[in-house]
């Protein structure tokens, strides 16, 4: 149903999962989309950067194992949060569908996948992170970094939505609803909201 519309585009709200959405039609293009993406300037050695990713990074390594295997989607072209892992003692793959293109890493079994910032991109969430979430080993973690909606009059001013790139919007009604929909059909998924802008999910 209609959440809000602003002078650029409109935005749907989900009956069922509380997600709010940019409608396909008024979407980017994929070329203007990574034209978009290319503008950006995250680099590794950046301390500020680091720092922003330490919101997703601290949580999750504290409840990982020693030598875990893990993926960072959406990782762009100068992954950070993957050495980060690296740096403490795990090993990382990566999968960017621009930067990092090689789906065969997806086929794989993984102890924590993480998406920093990403969420927010995509055009089928409910897919691709039900894919993503069968890609966890039993006891293995999904870290998210997204903003979430908090309600329809804050939404109206929020930054986030002014984002070109931004199409999916999850609050934490959307992520309750996941996890819920995850156990039922049979493996149990455990909710834990780590930061304003961070939720882990363990699987099992």
């Amino acid at each position: 149903m209609p959440y809000y519309r602003d002078k650029v585009r409109d935005y749907l709200n989900c009956l069922t999962c509380n997600l709010v959405f940019v409608p396909s039609a008024q979407r980017l293009s994929a070329e203007s989309e990574k034209a978009y993406y290319d503008l950006h300037e995250n680099r590794p050695d950046d301390p500020a950067y680091r720092r922003f990713l330490d919101r997703l990074f601290m949580p999750l390594q504290q409840r990982l194992r020693q030598n875990s295997q893990g993926l960072d989607v959406g990782c762009g072209p100068g992954p950070t949060l993957s050495k980060m892992f690296e740096e403490a003692g795990h090993s990382v793959s990566l999968y960017d569908p621009i930067y990092a293109p090689d789906r065969s890493v997806l086929s794989s079994q993984y102890d924590f996948i993480t998406l920093s910032e990403v969420v927010e991109h995509m055009a089928s969430p409910g897919r691709d992170l039900d894919n993503l979430w069968s890609s966890l080993v039993d006891g293995g973690w999904l870290g998210i970094m997204t903003k979430r909606v908090r309600d329809h009059e804050a939404f109206k001013s929020w930054h986030y939505i002014t984002d070109p790139t931004h199409i999916a919007y999850f609050s934490e009604t959307t992520f309750q609803w996941m996890t819920k929909r995850w156990s039922i059909r049979g493996t149990w998924a455990t909710l834990i909201i780590a930061a304003n802008d961070v939720v882990l999910i363990k699987k099992g």
